[in-house]
């Protein structure tokens, strides 16, 4: 027979310890005791409290047995329960405080904000006086870091947010329980979706309240991957740390000075930016790979990079002076290999040499990556060309430079006169495949003067529109070789 749900005429005897006993009995909950007596203690409290405080709208004695205490409890019957558990957004107490009286082998850490109900929690806490029954006066976002082995709540947030707030402190295959209404449905397919990879839908079970009509459902979600705490403490066991938070800390002012050719040049090490970039060179050249600059605690390096690798962390407005891509993911800093020296008086091997004279570091960076694209046999720096490993270069390169063999050559005006060179000029006849010898030399102008009249006599130019001043020099390259490789087939092809 179900119990009805109303409330008592001002006539009626006032509920009483055996009539708690009761009603939980009817629900399958046969207790009596200690834990009755804590139940009943909680209630009386709750009630005493509430007129003040206004802790919950249920006034009716059964009703608050039913949805209150009851359903706060069938979690702990359906499920094994993780510990600690936190009840996030307890507000009055509730899941947390009966089901610590119904599992009291779990730890529950009590999670609530708000001033006022935050201080009644803590009376309950002192007045029940159970060992691993806690309060945590915090709001709960991201930022809470101190470890659980599952959150459970009953707060109408949904699931994909609370998986978000949580995702601080909740271990990796911690359990995220949600109690809710029998219409959540969309909830759990955003959550599934927003959060795949991070977390799996581990339950959806339905149940009733015993004795009412009232439908619900259990959601339980297991995550996958660890809480960002976790990960950065091994981190920091793993390598050595040092903290950056002045600009005139000697390390910054060195770090600084990379973003200088000059700089990078006198150090012997350049800096790498872009995700992309920094996870290939750590990948592929681990051993030139010295120092992981972060912006912030939270980004350490990565499980597969070596132990030796120091990890640097800036405050953001120093990071911000080093990241000059503006990416705001972490730079890699990475010592520079030793460029040999070209000697033009050597055989050429075969195929093209290239021959670099651009002082735009970018540019630099740009004919480097075509180099590798188009798989030259060397790349040749002269005198007047940016560090190939100024970090703007490294970054247009796409990396291509710790790939591509590169060698430093004479100045411009010093190349001799012998040598097989095939010139790029706009004041040159067409291009044409027929142009190409076996083994040669592509030498393109500087930016803005071209190109030495010696060169220029026997140039070749990229025919385009008319009324366009002239191409890119650095697109210039890029086309020259495709023309080359039309004739003389790449090895492997590339996307």
């Amino acid at each position: 027979m179900s119990i009805r749900e109303r409330e008592p005429s001002t006539a009626a005897a006032a509920p009483t310890r055996r009539d708690l006993a009761a009603i939980l009995k009817r629900c399958g909950i046969d207790w009596d005791g200690r834990r009755l007596d804590l139940l009943w203690q909680y209630h009386q409290l709750l009630r005493e409290g509430n007129p003040e405080l206004n802790l919950t709208r249920i006034h009716n004695f059964q009703s608050m047995v039913l949805k209150l205490y009851v359903d706060s409890i069938l979690p702990g019957t359906l499920i094994t329960l993780p510990s600690p558990l936190m009840d996030l957004g307890s507000g009055a107490g509730m899941p947390g405080v009966p089901l610590k009286i119904a599992c009291p082998w779990v730890h529950i850490r009590l999670a609530e904000s708000r001033r006022r109900r935050n201080q009644f929690l803590l009376e309950v806490c002192r007045q029940l006086a159970l060992d691993g029954l806690e309060v945590i006066g915090s709001g709960i976002g991201p930022h809470y870091e101190e470890p659980v082995a599952g959150v459970i709540t009953r707060a109408v947030e949904p699931i994909a947010a609370t998986l978000e707030r949580v995702g601080g402190c909740l271990i990796e295959q911690g359990l995220a329980i949600f109690m809710k209404g029998p219409n959540c449905d969309d909830e759990v397919r955003e959550a599934r979706d927003l959060h795949q990879g991070d977390y799996v839908l581990e339950l959806d079970r339905a149940y009733v309240i015993p004795h009412t009509e009232h439908q619900r459902r259990l959601i339980v979600f297991r995550r996958l991957t660890r809480p960002p705490a976790a990960i950065r403490g091994e981190a920091e066991r793993r390598h050595p740390v040092r903290d950056l938070e002045s600009d005139q800390n000697s390390l910054f002012k060195e770090l600084k000075k990379l973003l200088t050719g000059r700089g990078v040049k006198k150090a012997g090490a350049t800096l790498v930016a872009g995700p992309r970039q920094v996870a290939e060179v750590l990948r592929d050249f681990p051993d030139l790979c010295r120092a992981w600059i972060s912006r912030t605690v939270d980004a350490p390096p990565p499980p597969s990079a070596p132990a030796r690798l120091a990890w640097y962390r800036l405050a953001p407005a120093l990071f911000d002076q080093l990241d000059q891509a503006g990416t705001r993911e972490p730079l890699l800093l990475v010592g520079v290999p030793e460029l040999p020296v070209w000697d033009p008086n050597a055989s050429l091997p075969s195929g093209c040499t290239l021959l670099v004279p651009f002082q735009d570091p970018e540019n630099v960076g740009t004919v480097i990556r075509s180099a590798a694209a188009f798989q030259v046999s060397r790349v040749v720096l002269l005198q007047e060309a940016a560090h190939p490993f100024h970090p703007k270069a490294v970054r247009a390169s796409g990396g291509a430079v710790f790939r591509v063999p590169l060698t430093t050559g004479p100045a411009l005006s010093d190349l001799p006169e012998a040598l097989p060179v095939l010139a790029l000029s706009a004041e040159g006849d067409p291009l044409d495949p027929a142009d190409f010898p076996d083994a040669f030399l592509l030498l393109p102008g500087l930016e803005g003067p071209g190109l030495p009249a010696i060169w220029r006599r026997h140039a070749r130019a990229i025919p385009i529109a008319a009324g366009v001043e002239s191409l890119n020099a650095a697109t210039s390259v890029a086309i020259a070789l495709y023309a080359w490789r039309s004739r003389t087939p790449l090895v492997q092809r590339g996307g």
